[in-house]
């Protein structure tokens, strides 16, 4: 009789804000065909209309509403520690670098994608996210060069 054992797929949190972050990461679904995958966004419905699931909704906090943040850290803490995934991706933005910060404490790799829409200069976010990330990228092949990013194409 063959004995079968069972595999325990990689486990990925795949996580950004509402918008054109969420549309970015979407893009990347089949990159995660055989992985675990939780999403994570921003706005309740925003999964169900892309048909992302198993999927959560985090709190959405940016520069201007920082009180916010404890609550952010909190809800984002919990999905960590309750899901435990091997790698966290982002494509931004804020909530996205919290994240990639709270996961990498907890020794987990981190991957950033930097929007399709910095041209010219890596995001705010994704300047911050350098530090906390394994694998850093940016979708524009001049900043990838002049950023000392990773450049594999653009996502949109």
């Amino acid at each position: 009789m063959k004995r079968t054992e069972n595999v325990r797929h990689t486990r990925v949190l795949a996580i950004a804000s509402a918008g054109g972050h969420w549309q970015q990461l979407m893009v990347l679904r089949s990159a995660f065909e055989d992985c675990d995958v939780l999403f994570a966004t921003t706005l309740a419905g925003l999964s169900e209309e892309f048909d992302a699931a198993p999927a959560v909704v985090i709190p959405d906090i940016s520069r201007d509403s920082l009180i916010k943040l404890p609550w952010a850290v909190v809800s984002i803490s919990y999905r960590l520690l309750k899901f435990r995934p091997d790698i966290v991706i982002s494509t931004g933005a804020l909530p996205g670098l919290l994240a990639l910060v709270l996961a990498k404490g907890l020794g987990k790799r981190t991957v950033w994608i930097d929007s399709l829409a910095n041209a010219e200069t890596i995001s705010m976010s994704g300047k911050l996210a350098r530090r906390f990330s394994d694998l850093w990228v940016t979708q524009w092949p001049d900043l990838a060069q002049r950023e000392d990013a990773k450049y594999f194409g653009a996502v949109l």
